[in-house]
């Protein structure tokens, strides 16, 4: 295994992120695809034995028993002072008011809830899932300083939104003498580069790590273009992600992986890493495959040419992800 800084902090991360989402009870949450607890425990184990040190979840992942599964398992196999321990905080966890969004009452109750369930006195990295357009981002950048400062975080990162929203809260942490982010989790892969336009950018100037979600495009990546999965099938949200277009770009995946005679997934994330902007892929595991292909990816050098014959088919496709 590999380490590098997160951004700017002094923080070692594993230049492979355990993506946690896949971790849940199917029949709690919109997940049906994810793997209970016996499942993921054997997964979160090979994990570590690899090395990796990097483990993300959600409150809103599987209504909350993701951070359950994750925070007992690591309870168990690992040292907390050697993991570094992500979560995040925005989607709706109840029914009602108040029960989602970037508020001071929904940051301050919703670190409580996810400590709970990790089992843990802190998260070392405390993410909003999303932007908030009805909160006042000062309010959102106050309270998450205040997490900072009661010892509940250690560091503080953000997710898909704007370059333009991203700067805004950086600007806002500033002048408040507040916490800033250290670390972006944006969607950026093979079949989506849109972060290219701006955001990426952005982050290398002001020395934010960036740590893509769904590296391998949620599985389309490893496959041929028409073949499906059990998440596929019942992934909505996934559904809009990508377009006809993309195909090519699965193709040309295809072709390297073959001519090199390695599993397409680390091509895939061979390319993702070889970004001087990514700090760690979020990488999500159903099988204990996943693991191996993902650290194997690290010994994955791919040529000038391997890479624009990657990069060439790409097509510009809508934000999304947002």
């Amino acid at each position: 295994m590999e380490y590098v800084k997160l951004g700017s902090t002094g923080l070692d991360v594993s230049r492979i992120c355990l993506g946690c989402m896949s971790f849940g009870l199917p029949d709690r949450g919109t997940h049906t695809w994810s793997l209970d607890e016996e499942a993921s425990r054997p997964l979160i184990r090979r994990a570590l034995d690899a090395g990796i040190n990097f483990f993300d979840t959600a409150n809103v992942y599987s209504d909350g028993t993701s951070e359950e599964i994750v925070g007992r398992a690591l309870a168990e196999y690992a040292n907390r002072d050697e993991i570094v321990l992500a979560t995040k905080v925005h989607g709706r966890m109840r029914s009602g008011p108040n029960s989602g969004g970037l508020s001071r009452k929904a940051v301050m109750t919703e670190i409580d809830h996810s400590l709970r369930r990790l089992g843990t006195d802190y998260v070392d990295l405390y993410q909003i899932h999303r932007w908030d357009p009805t909160t006042p981002v000062e309010e959102t950048m106050e309270a998450l300083h205040d997490v900072v400062k009661a010892g509940k975080a250690r560091y503080i990162g953000a997710s898909s939104m704007y370059a333009w929203q991203f700067s805004k809260a950086q600007y806002t942490a500033r002048l408040g003498g507040w916490t800033r982010f250290v670390s972006m989790q944006n969607h950026y892969n093979l079949l989506y580069r849109e972060e290219e336009r701006e955001m990426l950018a952005l982050c290398a100037d002001q020395g934010v790590g960036t740590l893509p979600w769904s590296p391998l495009a949620r599985g389309r990546l490893t496959r041929d273009w028409d073949e499906t999965s059990e998440r596929s099938r019942t992934d909505e949200f996934g559904k809009r992600l990508y377009q006809e277009g993309d195909r090519a770009v699965v193709d040309a995946v295809a072709a390297v992986a073959a001519e090199r005679g390695v599993p397409r997934a680390r091509v895939a994330l061979a390319w993702l890493l070889q970004q001087n902007t990514v700090a760690a892929p979020i990488v999500g595991v159903t099988k204990p495959h996943h693991v191996d292909d993902a650290v194997a990816a690290l010994d994955v050098h791919l040529t000038d040419k391997e890479t624009e014959a990657l990069q060439e088919p790409y097509r510009p496709h809508h934000v999304s992800g947002h």
